[in-house]
């Protein structure tokens, strides 16, 4: 039935009695590509008579379709001409796992992070206003998402400038995780008084119906039960900012959101309309399991949905269990110590923190800004917070860092999960700006520990300083190293030397996860009659000024710095900029990644494309190589 869409036109043009069948068919091919490929699964397979229903009334791309994050948006993908494209979902070449404008006209507005939707669909009604333009524009948010500060800041302007906005909440009563806060609470009123009042208009409407002049009393009651149902459903606070609200309606009644849709979009006002849906729903597994198959890798598609490839059999831990596991110890010898997480308890793995001091675990939501200045003011206080939070949505909070923590000193810890790069999540996700964005902030240290057991001592150093410190780790499992069940914390701002040669002419001036590809890159070079030194540099502020400059004094040295993050105002643009200070002309070739976002695939494959793997080390080595070094190996090689 899908090869018939090839675009929203082919959706509005189906009879209605066809629409359970696409449903069905849109489910089929979702479940399948993720379960070859991974991806969002559970939040679009909730959204699918959701889609239908928007692209059955709403024109697009006249009108604007505005997804919140892009979890639930995969329907939507394959309404709009791209099927073929959906097969790769997620791979190199193939779809995005989230909107992207570059890839389709129907995709208005780019998102991988939580609660812009409201925002950039307001924006984008005002500038077709501005423009003369006559399209509608619909944003489309999760209740996950509406606990996020950003969401309700739009919700403000948008009461204000009495707009024709109109936002559907897509409420699953879950995002990543359980949805916490009051928004959360309030939202569950929908599934006891909610219910309630349904209930007891139906009951009048039984009784009225079999008594004299029932129609008349039935009139007279149905303003008063409107009255109550604002008093008792989650409708007043969104009436209170503006809006006019329409809800709870069944997500997976086509027939129920498409007449919704056709009265809101005659309307001039803002309009809210809540709308229900199962998380994974069609999916068994996915509707058993909402966390697990939030977010999925290869399946097998049975009746249990196991992985293909289960991490556990690797043998290997996890960074993020090996950071929680670290903390907790660290705990239990400091009473001052707390946790914090925004919305990531599992994906963080801080929930078995929260599970051992549940008085000491705080998840503030999808709230990134909040969370930091809330340590901030534990920290003022006394307590000693440790904010894991991913690189990428940390940048969410740089003002909260600098104004809040830095500025004042106060000695809170940012431990930054899925740093690097991150492959299928790709450029939304990519957690490569942290060193440039924490290296500029004065009373920062910040370290990149480069396996599991040196991340215990990175927390070690952290929870040791006066001030704000951060350390960055990667997604996926460590190395398999000997962990220390009582690390010490490094000395402050030392690297730790891996291999050093008096004959070497090359130093390689490591970061996190790239030293195993410098001692890598080392190996096969010294096979090769090339010696060099290499440094696991461990910080990134304050730099081991000592190493490099005594390293720079040795006749024909060169460096090489080795980064998974972004060579514009990062780890190599400190060591050139130390060198300048010290008027040291040492050649410097910096491997890092480029002025430009790196899109979806796998971390191997962006390795290798962006020159940081051994192969793109040697590489650059051999442009370091002193010519006459050059000539005395040539010399060898015809005399052998």
């Amino acid at each position: 039935m899908l090869e018939q869409i090839k675009s929203p036109k082919d959706v509005r043009a189906l009879p209605a009695q066809a629409l359970d069948a696409l449903a069905q068919a849109v489910r089929d091919e979702i479940i399948e590509v993720c379960a070859h490929n991974g991806g969002h699964l559970g939040a679009s397979l909730g959204t699918v008579e959701l889609c239908i229903a928007l692209h059955r009334v709403f024109e697009s791309p006249n009108d604007a379709l505005v997804f919140d994050v892009g979890h639930q948006a995969y329907a939507h993908k394959l309404f709009t001409g791209r099927r073929d494209l959906f097969q790769g979902l997620r791979q190199a070449d193939g779809a995005s796992g989230f909107l992207n404008r570059e890839e389709s006209e129907h995709d208005h507005f780019g998102a991988g992070h939580a609660s812009t939707s409201i925002s950039a669909a307001l924006g984008i009604l005002e500038g077709n206003r501005l423009t003369g333009h006559d399209g509608r524009a619909v944003a489309v948010i999760g209740d996950g998402a509406m606990t996020g500060g950003l969401a309700f800041e739009a919700l403000f302007n948008a009461g204000n400038l009495d707009s024709g906005l109109i936002v559907v909440l897509n409420d699953n009563d879950m995002s990543i995780a359980p949805n916490v806060g009051a928004m959360s609470s309030w939202l569950s009123r929908k599934l006891t008084i909610g219910d309630t009042y349904l209930g007891v208009k139906e009951g009048i409407k039984g009784v009225l119906s079999n008594i004299p002049q029932g129609d008349r009393i039935k009139s007279l009651l149905k303003h008063t039960m409107e009255s109550t149902k604002a008093m008792l459903t989650p409708g007043i606070l969104f009436e209170g900012l503006g809006f006019a609200y329409l809800g709870p309606v069944d997500g997976h009644d086509i027939a129920a959101m498409e007449e919704i849709f056709h009265r809101v979009r005659q309307l001039d006002e803002p309009v809210l309309i809540h709308v229900m849906t199962t998380k994974g729903k069609g999916y068994a597994p996915a509707e058993r399991d909402r966390l697990c198959m939030h977010g999925v890798s290869a399946f097998k598609r049975d009746e249990n949905g196991d992985p293909v490839n289960a991490p556990s059999k690797t043998g290997l831990p996890k960074y993020q269990d090996v950071f929680a596991k670290a903390l907790i110890s660290e705990a239990e010898r400091d009473p001052r110590i707390v946790a914090i997480t925004a919305a990531m308890p599992d994906g963080t793995s801080l929930g078995k923190f929260g599970q051992v001091f549940p008085d000491r675990f705080y998840d503030v939501g999808i709230a990134e800004g909040h969370g930091v200045t809330f340590a901030a003011g534990l920290a003022a206080a006394g307590a000693r917070p440790v904010c894991g939070i991913y690189s990428t949505f940390l940048q969410r909070a740089i003002d909260s860092i600098i104004h809040d923590v830095a500025l004042q000193r106060l000695p809170v810890t940012f431990a930054m999960d899925r740093a690097g790069l991150v492959g299928a999540d790709g450029a939304t996700h990519q957690g490569v700006f942290d060193i440039t964005y924490l290296r500029m902030i004065p009373n920062m240290i910040c370290m990149a520990p480069s396996d599991e057991n040196e991340l215990g001592g990175a927390l070690a150093t952290a929870l040791s300083q006066p001030g704000p410190t951060a350390f960055r780790f990667p997604r996926g499992t460590g190395t398999g190293v000997a962990i220390d069940s009582n690390p010490s914390p490094w000395p402050l701002g030392k690297a730790r030397w891996l291999k050093a040669s008096d004959d070497a002419t090359i130093s390689i001036l490591a970061l996190g996860p790239m030293v195993a590809q410098a001692e890598i890159a080392a190996e096969q070079l010294a096979a090769q009659g090339v010696a060099v030194n290499v440094l696991d540099m461990r910080f990134i502020k304050p730099l081991d000024e000592e190493a490099i400059l005594d390293l720079a004094s040795v006749t024909d040295m060169a460096f090489i710095t080795l980064e998974e993050g972004v060579l514009a105002g990062g780890f190599g643009a400190a060591v050139l900029e130390l060198l300048n200070a010290h008027q040291m002309r040492s050649p410097v070739i910096r491997l890092g990644l480029p002025d430009r976002f790196i899109e979806h695939g796998s971390v191997a494959e962006q390795y290798a494309a962006e020159g940081l793997d051994a192969q793109g080390i040697i590489k650059a080595a051999r442009k370091l190589i002193p010519a006459d070094h050059k000539r005395q190996r040539r010399n060898d090689e015809i005399s052998h």
